[in-house]
C-alpha cells in the first residue's frame, strides 16, 4: 500500500499557520474546525498515509495554548442522527469525542448544544453531561438570520446566547458531522469577547477542499462526492480571484455565507474584514503535506467509486433521493471512472454467481464477497446454508495469510451446529447461517481447541483497511463485523432477501 502523504511537514505547516493567526487577533482566536476532528476517513482514504488523528497530534503540540468547545445541534440529539462509518448517533460520537480528546491530554471547556428550542432529548443529553461534570450552554436560533445584520449582532441575536468563559488563546470550535453550529458559536463568542472589550479572531481549520489543487483535481472531486447529500459543490472563489487575481477552490456554503460573514464582522467590531476571501479565512495547508500526487489521485478516484456504490444502496433502502444519486455519477463521469474500476467487484460478483451455479444459497438467494489483501491478491467467498458470504470471505482471507490449506475447518463442525441449533430451536431465528460477527465469535472459541483457528485469528489484524465489495446490502450482523475487522466494505444496492424485514 503506497504512501502519499508526509504528516509530519502537514504538522509544521499547519501548527505554524495557526500559531501566526492567533497572534495576529492579539492571542486570542475561535478557530472552526471543518470535518472531523478524529478517526477522519474520509482523508486517509483519499490521502494514503494521511494519520486520521493527526489533528489530536497537532493540537497536543498546541496544548498549553489551547481548549476546546463542542457544538452540537439539537435536531440531531433529537432524532438520533447516525454516523455512518462508526454506526452510532451524533449525541454517542459526542462523548466518545469528548472521551478521546481527554485521553490526548486536551482541554474541553464546555459543550453548547446549538439550535435550542426546547427538545427533550437535548434537555436530557444536557443533564447526562451535567451530571458527569461536563459544562453546558444553550445556543438559539439566531433572530434575523440571515439577512437582518442588524438583529443578528445584538442583544436579540447573538446576544441571546450564552458567553462560555474561555481561558487559553486558541479556542477550537468543533462538533460531530456537518451542521453543528461551530460558526454560529464563534460569532456568538466574537460578540460577548468585543461586548467586553476585549479583541479576539476567527478563522476556520479546513481539509477539504484543497485551495491550492485545481477544481478538477481527484481529490477535490472526492471531497464532493462525499458531500453531494449536502448539495455542496466545488467552486472557484470568486472573491480571492477579485482579490489577488489568483484562482483558488473552495465550495458553494463558504462563499455564499462569506458577504453576510463580513457584514456581520464589520458591524461587531466598526472595521473592516481582515479576509479578502473565503479562502483568506481557511487554515489549510494540507496540499504541502502532499508527497506523490499519483498514488493520491488514484486513491481519490476509488473513493468516488465508493461514494457511488454508498449512495446508490442508501438510495435503495430510502434514505436518500435520487438527485444524490444523480450528482454522484456526474462526477463519476467526470474522472471516467466505471464500478468495475474498483478490482473488488468483478471477482465478488463471479462469486456471487458460482454460488448460483452451484445451488449454494442461502434461501434462494445468492451472494458473493470479494477482499483484496495488502499485497495484491484477491480472496473470495461466497453464501451457502452454513455461513453468510462476508463470513465466508474472511475466513478465507485469514487462512490465505495464514497458509492454512483450504480444506481445514477453523471453526469446529460442532461449534457451527451449536450456533445454528441455538439460532434456530432456543431463539426461535428464521436464518440460521452464520454472519460475519457470529462466525468471528466462533472463530474464537475455537482457538481453544483449535491451533489452526489461533493462528488464523491472529491475521485478522493483516485486514484492517483493505477493500471488499459484496453483491448485496450489507445485513446488520455483517456490518457489525466488518467494522470490527476494520474493513473498507462496498456492495451492490440489492438486498439480500426477498423479505422486507431482515436482521440477521
Amino acid at each position: 500500500m503506497k504512501t502519499g502523504f508526509d504528516n509530519e511537514t502537514y504538522l509544521a505547516e499547519q501548527t505554524e499557520e495557526i500559531r501566526k493567526r492567533a497572534e495576529q487577533n492579539g492571542n486570542k482566536l475561535y478557530l472552526e474546525f471543518g470535518g472531523k476532528l478524529m478517526h477522519d476517513m474520509h482523508a486517509e482514504r483519499v490521502l494514503p498515509g494521511y494519520d486520521p488523528n493527526v489533528k489530536l497530534r497537532l493540537l497536543q503540540k498546541l496544548k498549553d495554548q489551547a481548549e476546546i468547545l463542542l457544538c452540537i445541534y439539537a435536531g440531531d440529539i433529537e432524532r438520533k442522527k447516525m454516523r455512518a462509518d462508526f454506526g452510532i448517533s451524533y449525541d454517542t460520537d459526542a462523548l466518545k469525542l469528548i472521551d478521546g480528546l481527554r485521553s490526548w491530554d486536551l482541554l474541553v471547556r464546555a459543550v453548547v448544544i446549538t439550535r435550542f428550542s426546547g427538545q427533550h432529548a437535548a434537555k436530557q443529553f444536557r443533564a447526562r453531561l451535567e451530571h458527569r461534570g461536563v459544562k453546558v450552554y444553550y445556543h438559539y436560533v439566531t433572530q434575523g438570520y440571515p439577512t437582518d445584520v442588524e438583529t443578528i449582532v445584538s442583544e436579540e441575536g447573538y446576544g441571546a446566547n450564552e458567553f462560555v468563559k474561555t481561558e487559553r488563546p486558541i479556542v477550537v470550535v468543533t462538533g460531530p458531522g456537518p451542521g453543528s453550529g461551530k460558526l454560529a458559536t464563534c460569532l456568538t463568542q466574537l460578540y460577548h469577547e468585543r461586548r467586553q472589550g476585549r479583541v479576539a479572531g476567527y478563522a476556520k481549520f479546513e481539509t477539504f477542499p484543497v485551495w491550492n489543487m485545481s477544481l478538477e483535481h481527484p481529490v477535490n472531486v472526492a471531497y464532493e462526492a462525499a458531500t453531494v447529500d449536502l448539495n455542496d459543490c466545488n467552486m472557484v472563489d470568486p472573491y480571492h480571484l477579485q482579490a489577488y487575481n489568483k484562482i483558488a477552490i473552495n465550495y458553494n456554503r463558504d462563499v455564499d455565507a462569506f458577504p453576510l460573514l463580513r457584514a456581520i464582522w464589520e458591524k461587531m467590531t466598526s472595521e473592516a474584514c481582515p479576509y479578502k476571501s473565503p479562502t483568506d479565512m481557511g487554515v489549510n495547508r494540507v496540499g504541502f503535506g502532499i508527497v506523490d500526487d499519483a498514488v493520491v489521485c488514484e486513491a481519490s478516484r476509488q473513493e468516488v467509486i465508493r461514494r457511488y456504490f454508498r449512495h446508490l444502496c442508501e438510495y435503495a433502502a430510502g434514505q436518500t433521493e435520487h438527485d444524490t444519486v444523480d450528482r454522484v455519477e456526474v462526477l463519476m463521469h467526470k474522472l471516467k471512472l466505471s464500478p468495475e474500476d474498483r478490482i473488488v467487484v468483478k471477482p465478488a460478483r463471479q462469486a456471487g454467481h458460482e454460488a448460483m451455479t452451484q445451488g449454494k444459497g442461502r434461501n434462494g438467494v445468492f451472494c458473493g464477497a470479494a477482499v483484496q489483501l495488502k499485497d495484491g491478491r484477491i480472496v473470495t467467498g461466497k453464501n451457502s446454508e452454513q455461513m453468510h458470504a462476508a463470513a465466508s470471505m474472511v475466513l478465507n482471507a485469514i487462512k490465505e495469510l495464514a497458509g492454512i490449506p483450504d480444506q481445514i475447518h477453523l471453526i469446529a463442525p460442532q461449534v457451527v451446529q451449536s450456533i445454528v441449533r441455538m439460532k434456530h430451536d432456543i431463539l426461535k431465528g428464521k436464518y440460521t447461517s452464520l454472519n460475519l460477527d457470529e462466525a468471528l465469535i466462533g472463530l474464537a472459541i475455537s482457538c481453544a481447541t483449535n491451533p489452526a483457528a489461533q493462528i488464523a485469528m491472529e491475521r485478522l489484524i493483516d485486514l484492517r483497511d483493505c477493500e471488499m465489495h459484496m453483491t448485496h446490502i450489507v445485513t446488520p450482523g455483517d456490518e457489525a463485523g466488518l467494522r470490527r475487522v476494520g474493513l473498507r466494505c462496498t456492495s451492490d444496492p440489492f438486498f439480500a432477501s426477498s423479505e422486507l424485514f431482515i436482521d440477521a
